[in-house]
């Protein structure tokens, strides 16, 4: 994506001619980047967290509301991914094109979108399968 907009750059400066649909391209690869990668994010714990009052508990109940905090946004995840699919699905069914220069089939955009809170779904389940272990686990212990 860098070299296509530093491209983009020299070839609209310096010959006056811009590369067609660079921009658009440009946007497209960050949605799927965004969603494609946040699950592998998730996995690697590298979403940025509000834990200052969570650190103050101990980790027996720190736990607990992770795992809480998961499942519920894994539903949100869920609910996110069969409504993305939904929309996916009519826009595949109709043809609906962007209407730019590059004239991209809608359901490509809609359907990472959906794909990606999939993954996202899944990725929070087995987080949160993971912290009602570990509070399994630190509650037997007292």
């Amino acid at each position: 994506m860098t070299v296509m907009i530093w491209a983009d750059v020299i070839w609209r400066y310096f010959l006056n001619r811009p590369l067609k649909g660079v921009t658009e391209l440009a946007g497209y690869s960050l949605l799927y980047i965004t969603f494609l990668g946040a699950a592998w994010l998730l996995k690697k714990e590298g979403h940025v967290k509000m834990d200052i009052v969570l650190n103050q508990l101990m980790p027996k109940n720190q736990a607990l509301i992770n795992a809480i905090t998961s499942i519920l946004v894994a539903i949100c995840c869920l609910c996110a991914t069969w409504y993305g699919a939904r929309s996916a699905w009519e826009y595949f069914l109709t043809g609906y094109y962007e209407v730019s220069q590059l004239s991209i089939p809608v359901f490509h955009l809609s359907a990472v979108v959906s794909f990606g809170f999939l993954l996202l779904f899944i990725q929070f389940l087995r987080r949160g399968y993971g912290y009602l272990e570990s509070w399994r686990i630190l509650r037997e212990k007292g």
